[in-house]
């Protein structure tokens, strides 16, 4: 069985609750990620926040909590505007049950926490991945067996001569 530990993003990109939505729009462009831990200095959870709350934040729908404590709303401190309400997930989890979970609640990532200590993220792109590696491996696989189900419809025309040893093709795994 494939766990968490196997596909998650160990040591993940985080900011403290004294971080801005200025500095979480920074990371999520020049990191590419969609979604940043807020962690205390112990590398304990404190919250989340996505790419969905800084886009919040400029059309301004966090107004009632940003006009009392900065001028622009990307000058907000993460600890007044991000999600407290996370689920995570323990890296020794199933990653078919992650998945499950995470297409239940529509959620696009989890936290994986160790002894309330954040660990790793595994996110809705890394779901993305395991399904176009599955994809890849299965169009390797296929011309195979197509071309052997041809070789059976042939079977009756006669002797076609040595096509090679198909046993011998060798297929990785892009994982």
């Amino acid at each position: 069985m494939f766990t968490v530990a196997d596909m998650m993003t160990q040591k993940p990109y985080t900011l403290s609750r004294n971080d801005t939505l200025f500095d979480a729009k920074e990371m999520m462009q020049t990191q590419s990620i969609r979604h940043i831990p807020i962690t205390d200095h112990n590398h304990h959870l404190l919250g989340l926040i996505s790419q969905r709350d800084v886009l919040a934040a400029q059309d301004s729908n966090l107004k009632s909590v940003i006009v009392s404590h900065s001028h622009s709303p990307l000058e907000a401190l993460l600890e007044h505007c991000m999600n407290r309400d996370v689920f995570s997930v323990d890296s020794h989890a199933g990653l078919k049950e992650a998945a499950l979970y995470m297409h239940k609640h529509q959620i696009g990532c989890l936290p994986v926490v160790e002894n309330k200590q954040l660990v790793g993220i595994i996110t809705n792109s890394d779901f993305v991945a395991i399904a176009v590696t599955l994809l890849e491996m299965q169009e390797e696989v296929d011309p195979v067996e197509q071309e052997q189900d041809g070789l059976d419809d042939l079977g009756d025309i006669g002797d076609i001569g040595d096509i090679g040893d198909i046993g011998d093709l060798d297929i990785e795994r892009g994982l």
